[in-house]
């Protein structure tokens, strides 16, 4: 099942705070690039994952997150999908632990 053009618009504008980002599909899904770097990512089925690693990661799985396949990309928790500030509070803190 390939993304809707709804749901790529959903996901940069959830994102739209924290500058450039772009999208490329893949697989079904998409990535999301800020300045050209990955940050994130959405599957086939429209779940939103961010990238992260370290203290990053563990405090997602922490609270709750699901890990995408065996890749290092968690779920953003359904009220980060509802605030856009919280959701680019938890991407910064993400993009952050891959630097």
């Amino acid at each position: 099942m390939a993304l809707a053009d709804a749901d790529i618009a959903f996901a940069t504008d959830l994102f739209s705070d924290l500058g450039h980002v772009t999208t490329r599909k893949m697989f079904g899904g998409m990535c999301l690039y800020l300045d050209g770097d990955v940050f994130a990512l959405m599957s086939s089925e429209g779940q939103l994952y961010l990238k992260a690693k370290g203290d990053a990661a563990t405090q997602l799985q922490d609270d709750g997150a699901a890990q995408f396949h065996n890749m290092p990309y968690w779920s953003i928790p359904d009220a980060a999908l509802d605030d856009p500030a919280e959701a680019c509070t938890l991407a910064r803190t993400t993009i952050a632990s891959l630097m």
